[in-house]
């Protein structure tokens, strides 16, 4: 079958002829049809295949006819994160090139002025995440009586991040009339319960089995028995041993692991840059540029770059952390491996992630070949058993283990007549990396608050306490109360009276 054959104009097949496709992918080539249609669809499909398609395209030839008015946008696509959301844009911009469509941006950390500019002007489509586009409303820059079309993508991704309170308030703001597109990647139990509730007798499409991960990403799990360093350096050595990345994408749990290992990498001579929640859009942005225009080999980022990120020339991915969430690793290897080319997937592993490695195994329903790594300690199933439930200890360092003064982040010294930096070995580099974020904070924190003491406050203390029962003007009460700063009213030093 050729897009030809799905019904739509001539201008659209053209612009995806453009665009390098020819033939559509199972869940376009089901889920097209019915949207022209005017049906509601819930949809089911892995990652990297072409859900984003099957609804832009339909969405383009059904618009296509009629107006917008002013900031009362025709269809609305709701997204759980910014980088989803520019990425549909886009797909807008790639299909749409043709078609006189207008459409506008709804995300954090670009300009209100803008945004609202477009929307006074009257939008087609509108592409937001749920805050901004709730803050709009409620500023009076929106109304949505005119939406008759809404889709719901990433279904699953707003579930986990508590999103859907905000996107049931949306819904009914809509015009109960309307048809409803639900995409998903996976169909948990609550997924479907919340489709039920959103759509009205849809047509199911579902071409892969849920929670399923692409056939062509070639995935290992690679097990580290040590701490945190080890497995940075377990990390840099499978780098070094595939040779080949053209690009790769590191995840890790937590923002702050983000950083540590970004600057970990560039510090080991490895091209990386970071993206997590917490960078302004315009660096996220920025980020995102410089990798797909290759300037930056590896990106290590959160799981805000698990949904929507394509970038077909992605050969490797690691999960430098085994995700809490199960169904994150099926997004997050869905970054290889996209449109049938060919992908790596490396899971490592310690000790500590079992439970959460045998929550992904048994969700994804098959066996991943399990390696070890030359020069690391492994672990076995067993050892994880028998250590569940308990903390482990670190060992104790002896005395010719412990770093030298040199290793150790140091006071700032006094500024040198030569303006020369000296150089820095890579594991001294990292050593510093990771205990600054832990040592020198407290102790500047310390000092400072020393800093502000000041000298009358250090007089009073130093002053002995008045006798009982005796009061001098310029004399601390016995009984001072902070509450009232350096002064006491008089009738809190008044005798009780005791009857």
């Amino acid at each position: 079958m050729s897009f030809s054959d799905l019904g739509l104009n001539p201008k659209l097949l053209q612009a995806i002829e453009e665009v390098g496709y020819t033939t559509p992918t199972p869940i376009q080539e089901q889920a097209i049809p019915y949207v022209l249609m005017g049906r509601d669809v819930l949809g089911c499909a892995q990652t990297g295949t072409g859900k984003t398609a099957s609804f832009t395209l339909p969405m383009i030839e059904m618009l296509s006819s009629g107006r917008a008015r002013a900031r009362m946008p025709r269809s609305l696509i709701l997204t759980p994160t910014r980088e989803l959301a520019a990425q549909i844009s886009e797909n807008f911009e790639n299909y749409g090139k043709h078609s006189k469509l207008s459409k506008a941006l709804l995300i954090g950390g670009s300009s209100f002025a803008d945004q609202i500019k477009l929307l006074e002007r009257g939008v087609d489509v509108l592409i937001a995440t749920p805050g901004r586009l709730l803050d709009l409303f409620e500023r009076g820059k929106i109304m949505l009586v005119d939406t008759k079309l809404l889709v719901i993508d990433e279904a699953d991704r707003m579930l986990d991040m508590g999103f859907i309170p905000d996107v049931e308030k949306i819904v009914s703001l809509l015009p109960p009339l309307r048809q409803t597109l639900f995409f998903s990647a996976t169909m948990a139990p609550e997924i479907k319960k919340l489709s039920d509730k959103f759509l009205s007798n849809p047509k199911e499409i579902s071409v892969s089995k849920p929670a399923s991960t692409a056939v062509t990403v070639e995935q290992k799990i690679i097990k580290i028995n040590g701490d945190s360093k080890d497995k940075r350096d377990a990390l840099r050595k499978l780098m070094r041993d595939e040779g080949d990345i053209l690009s790769g994408i590191l995840f890790c749990n937590r923002k702050k692991d983000v950083d540590i290992l970004n600057k970990s990498l560039n510090v080991h001579g490895f091209s990386a840059a970071a993206l997590h929640g917490d960078m302004a859009q315009s660096s996220r942005t920025e980020t995102l540029e410089l990798f797909r225009d290759g300037k930056v080999k590896l990106l290590v980022c959160s799981d805000v770059a698990a949904r929507g990120l394509d970038i077909p020339a992605v050969s490797h991915v690691f999960n430098f952390d085994v995700p809490i969430n199960a169904e994150d690793y099926v997004h997050r290897i869905g970054r290889t491996g996209r449109a049938g080319r060919a992908g790596k997937a490396f899971t490592l592993a310690m000790m500590e992630d079992y439970k959460s490695l045998r929550n992904v195994i048994n969700m994804i329903g098959s066996d991943v070949p399990v390696e070890s790594l030359e020069g690391f300690e492994s672990w076995t199933d067993e050892e994880a058993e028998a250590n569940k439930g308990r903390r482990r200890k670190r060992p104790a360092r002896s005395d010719s283990a412990k770093p030298s003064g040199r290793e150790r982040p140091a006071r700032r010294p006094a500024r040198a007549a030569s303006s020369e930096k000296p150089a820095v070995e890579p594991e001294k580099a990292e050593i510093a990396l990771v205990e600054t974020t832990t040592t020198e904070r407290p102790e500047r924190k310390t000092s400072a608050a020393a800093d502000r003491r000041t000298p009358a406050a250090s007089r009073r203390r130093a002053k002995p306490s008045a006798t009982i029962g005796e009061r001098e003007p310029s004399s601390e009460p016995s009984n001072p109360t902070s509450s009232f700063g350096d002064h006491t009213p008089a009738f809190i030093l008044r005798e009780a009276k005791v009857a």
